[in-house]
């Protein structure tokens, strides 16, 4: 193993630039059954602690979100990829 490397902040640029945008236009894809569409086609329910995002076509859940006074968690467990489209 190399010891050329940089610690987590050096993303703070890259992930900055790709981070600022409408994330119901990316494309997600269901770590269950890998059908993959935009964001924007979630099914979301909101009466659940917190926000939480099913996949349209099996149901299961890949994407949570919930939010305090001074935080934010974010859960995305359920998907596999998420294709950001660029300008």
């Amino acid at each position: 193993m190399s010891d050329d490397y940089q610690d987590g902040n050096a993303l703070a640029g890259p992930l900055g630039e790709i981070l600022a945008f409408d994330v119901t236009t990316a494309e997600a894809s269901c770590a269950c059954c890998a059908r993959t569409g935009p964001v924007a086609t979630l099914r979301l329910y909101e009466r659940a602690p917190g926000l939480v995002a099913r996949c349209p076509a099996c149901e299961e859940v890949v994407l949570r979100m919930v939010r305090t006074p001074d935080a934010a968690w974010l859960d995305m467990r359920g998907i596999t990829s998420l294709r950001i489209p660029l300008p």
